[in-house]
């Protein structure tokens, strides 16, 4: 299967460590060094996570090269819904106008984007459908603490849409090679180390589980992938990692023993976008892919859920 067209949104608004010194008693050097995160982006008044999902999609829309009403599936993807019944798959279903289609949203945590796709992978092996567009939008400052030194200055709000074709329409179409998830729920504090739950908010009690889980999970998941595939480490052109914190993001590339050049990003400037965020620089990025090159992107999310997958241009 084939990316035909992807396009991301995220919101005007930014907001710099400065505000996190005035609310939190955060310096700006302490956020850099400890996240690598310098600003971020903030949803405005009337944005939530359907809007920045449908604003994805229609810009998403004048790139595509078939025509919208042959989509015949929609995946959403979020942990921040704005709705937990009309859902984000619902909303883009709305705004599309197309009928009689499965529409559906699901989570993974920050590793939705890779279990969406893998979805949409299930969905055209059974032949129930040949056009899908997958969404994933995280609106985290709704249910972020600003006043939380621990993980108050980490989030950012945005979104991206792929529009994901069984078969090759154009020259530029993107190959979805291979699909890798899992779930690591049983290893150290998953249940514990992060959650957000209604009226709570996120809660951060065991970041360092997590950060030493993800050192460890993304890169093996990377590696299982290329195992199977017959390719390896070498062969990347680029690597996206999940955005969550600009450390993981180099302790990866270590474990990898991959140049830090070949790591593709912009936590500096938007912040931990979710599970929106490997899909924000994956569009942020497209000029810069070639022919021929392999680009791999692994995830970590909360729970302890994990995955990659490999695309060639």
């Amino acid at each position: 299967m084939y990316i035909d067209a992807m396009a991301s949104y995220v919101p005007q608004e930014v907001v710099p460590n400065a505000y996190f010194e005035q609310v939190a008693g955060l310096t700006n050097d302490w956020i850099v060094e400890r996240t690598g995160i310098r600003e971020r982006r903030k949803a405005g008044e009337g944005e939530n996570t359907n809007t920045m999902g449908v604003k994805a999609v229609e810009t998403g829309l004048d790139l595509i090269s078939f025509s919208p009403d042959k989509i015949d599936l929609i995946v959403g993807a979020t942990y921040t819904p704005h709705d937990t019944i009309v859902t984000l798959a619902h909303a883009i279903q709305h705004r599309l106008d197309i009928h009689d289609v499965p529409s559906f949203s699901v989570s993974s945590a920050c590793s939705s984007l890779v279990n969406a796709v893998e979805i949409v992978e299930g969905y055209f092996a059974m032949n129930k459908a040949t056009h899908a567009v997958v969404v994933v939008s995280d609106h985290n400052t709704a249910y972020s603490n600003d006043e939380d030194p621990k993980s108050g200055p980490l989030w950012g709000d945005g979104a991206a849409a792929l529009f994901i074709t069984k078969e090759k329409h154009h020259d530029r179409a993107i190959r979805i090679t291979d699909v890798l998830t899992g779930g690591a729920a049983t290893r150290g504090k998953a249940t514990q180390a992060i959650t957000l739950r209604p009226l709570a908010g996120f809660d951060m009690p065991f970041g360092k589980d997590v950060f030493i889980h993800a050192c460890q999970y993304m890169p093996s998941a990377t590696n299982d992938l290329l195992k199977r595939n017959g390719k390896t480490v070498e062969d990347i052109r680029f690597l996206i990692p999940h955005q969550a914190n600009l450390r993981i993001t180099k302790n990866v590339m270590e474990t990898l023993k991959l140049p830090e050049e070949k790591a593709l990003g912009n936590i500096q400037i938007r912040g931990n976008t979710g599970c929106a965020g490997c899909g924000i620089v994956l569009d942020e990025n497209k000029d810069r892919y070639q022919p021929g090159d392999l680009i791999v992107i692994t995830v970590f999310g909360g729970g302890y859920s994990y995955g990659a997958m490999l695309l060639e241009v």
